[in-house]
């Protein structure tokens, strides 16, 4: 919900796995996203093409500032950052690219193209339920879900997702939105440690894009691995029906639960 100013207030539609009055960053990634694509624009730079989250504090659902400076604005680059707050303390920071957006004709029958596809399209892919808040308002109500691959939870696997309810309410969600939303979840579906007894939250997030995401579902091919201590990582291709749109990664803290 807009506030005005830079300020937002988060729903219940934004909780996430971890703790009930905690958000899913998704959301809230996206949000600083959005914020961070206008400005770009604004400059005649129509594609963000990587965008990192440092997630600092665990976001609440609560009231939230976003604010965003420009870095450096080039001919055909620009770099920008942006600031997550709420409650006088900063949340998350985020860093980001966004390039000017030009025609250019690809030469004929180049290595890797036509683009690698999810396995399966949306309206072929049977629905997915995520583990957690089964009934009850938060980020499993958020999206809607479908398996392209493999089982959510119960590791590697590509699940299509798609905003039941846009990110700001009356507006329609643009692209970086529905990828960010969606990124954000890769740790979870190829989880493979069980998630009723251990925790393996994301410090961090860093999208990079091909090209914006086409039409409302964008799939997370994603796989976990874990290091030999306490540390993890899970990676992402990320799909729309067209093919592949770019890759996503997230630093893991492994935890056993209370």
């Amino acid at each position: 919900m807009a506030l005005g100013e830079g300020r937002w207030r988060a729903t219940a539609l934004t909780r996430g796995p971890w703790h009930p009055e905690h958000q899913h960053a998704g959301p809230p990634v996206a949000l600083a996203a959005r914020a961070i694509a206008r400005a770009a624009a604004a400059r005649g730079f129509a594609h963000l093409a990587r965008i990192t989250a440092n997630l600092l504090r665990p976001i609440p659902i609560a009231e939230l500032e976003v604010s965003v400076q420009e870095d450096y604005v080039g001919r055909t680059a620009a770099h920008y950052s942006a600031q997550l707050a709420g409650d006088n303390k900063e949340l998350a920071r985020l860093s980001a690219l966004a390039l000017r957006d030009t025609e250019f004709a690809l030469p004929a029958e180049l290595a890797g193209h036509a683009l690698p596809r999810a396995a399966r399209p949306p309206e072929d892919s049977p629905p997915a339920v995520f583990p957690f808040l089964q009934g009850e308002p938060g980020y499993p109500e958020l999206v809607e879900t479908r398996v392209a691959e493999g089982r959510m939870f119960d590791g590697p696997s590509a699940i299509w997702f798609r905003l039941r309810y846009p990110l700001v309410a009356g507006e329609t969600p643009a692209p970086i939105e529905r990828v960010a939303v969606a990124a954000d979840s890769a740790n979870g579906i190829s989880a493979i440690l069980d998630f009723r007894r251990h925790s393996f939250v994301n410090c961090d997030l860093t999208i990079h894009l091909l090209r914006p995401a086409e039409g409302e579902w964008v799939c997370i091919e994603a796989q976990t691995y874990l290091g030999p201590r306490s540390s993890g990582l899970a990676e992402a291709r990320i799909y729309d029906a067209d093919g592949l749109v770019g890759r996503a990664i997230q630093s893991l803290v492994l935890r056993r639960r209370e």
